[in-house]
């Protein structure tokens, strides 16, 4: 009896970490009576004299803000890893406990406190990717920086304790264990093909055209296939690239696109401000190749079946393993069909 994916319950295995998630298909027939929430309006000004954030204001610390009128980076400043933080190790028994430090950068994306990245036109995300690289590149290459994480959290649901659109870089001395997972299966499948697994893995889905929501001769948007969230999406380079800071002009002008492209089609799937976490997974900043490694950018959204219906990590997910109901496939072809003009314009 062959497997119906569509239909039928089933694992897929993860090929960048190394794990499983459980997909139940037949379960997207339940109806729903669980928490329903109402819809938030995010209509924001231009400037707003209380936020941190905004150009010429003051920030929580009494410094003050330039009036930048693009992006603008600034240490953190109520940093998650300090400078100073010595590297002492403690050991009680089977209590263990080590200094960690690093240096975190809030990157503010515009002046504008109401323009988040869909509504960005396609150079200025690119100032954006630029400010990303400067940073990588001067935080890389600081002695005790091993690492640096470029992230953003959008939407009050994922965390951000400010609306003015910003993301965050936090750079520190450990590599952080989901880019050790991440690394490990690369360099696995890098000494056994001297190929890319994430470059072979996108040009399988190149030929099967199921799952990629866009697509032009640098980049790809793609549902991976083992996608945990429900709209989740993969932005890479169709170049074997280590880093952001190996991106060509055209290529950085790609990049730009596909982040406003999925992110667009996110605001369009429910016309609303679509909130998500999204990272970068980059090769390390410690000296070495690894030549293994093939950058790429997550969007972990948790919105399921609507504005208001989200999906959360309880239950099963936390005591077994991920499971989502809607396929990877079903996702795309969603996202696939929405407009890439946003709703607003």
């Amino acid at each position: 009896m062959k497997l119906d994916l569509n239909e039928q319950p089933h694992r897929r295995y993860n090929i960048l970490t190394g794990e499983w998630v459980l997909v139940s298909p037949h379960r997207t027939k339940r109806p729903w009576q669980g928490k329903q929430e109402k819809t938030v309006t995010d209509d924001r000004p231009f400037y707003d004299k209380a936020c941190y954030l905004c150009p010429g204001n003051k920030r929580a610390s009494g410094d003050i803000n330039p009036n930048y009128t693009s992006v603008y980076s600034f240490k953190n400043d109520f940093s998650a890893l300090l400078e100073d933080t010595p590297s002492t190790t403690i050991e009680d028994g089977l209590l263990v406990a080590k200094g960690e430090k690093g240096i975190c950068k809030v990157v503010c994306f515009s002046p504008n406190h109401s323009l988040t990245l869909p509504l960005m036109p396609v150079p200025s995300i690119e100032d954006v990717i630029t400010i990303w690289q400067k940073e990588f590149d001067e935080l890389g290459a600081i002695r005790d920086i091993n690492y640096v994480q470029i992230f953003e959290n959008k939407g009050a649901v994922m965390g951000c304790s400010n609306p003015h659109p910003h993301g965050q870089i936090w750079s520190q001395n450990s590599i952080p264990q989901e880019v050790i997972k991440k690394g490990e299966q690369q360099l696995r499948y890098w000494q056994t093909n001297t190929k890319s697994l994430l470059g072979d893995y996108l040009n399988q889905e190149i030929k099967a055209n199921e799952r990629i929501i866009w697509q032009d001769k640098y980049f790809i948007a793609v549902v991976p296939y083992w996608a945990i969230w429900p709209y989740e999406v993969i932005i890479a380079p169709k170049r074997h690239l280590q880093r952001i800071t190996d991106l060509t002009d055209k290529e950085k002008a790609s990049f730009a696109k596909a982040i406003k492209v999925t992110t667009t089609k996110y605001d369009n799937l429910f016309e609303t401000s679509f909130p998500y976490s999204s990272g970068i997974h980059q090769a390390p900043t410690n000296g070495l190749a690894y030549d293994e490694w093939h950058f790429h950018m997550s969007f972990y959204p948790p919105l399921l079946r609507s504005a208001t219906v989200k999906k959360f990590m309880v239950g099963y997910e936390m005591f077994a393993n991920p499971q989502r109901d809607i396929t990877a496939e079903q996702a795309a072809q969603t996202l696939r069909s929405l407009s890439e003009t946003h709703y607003l314009t």
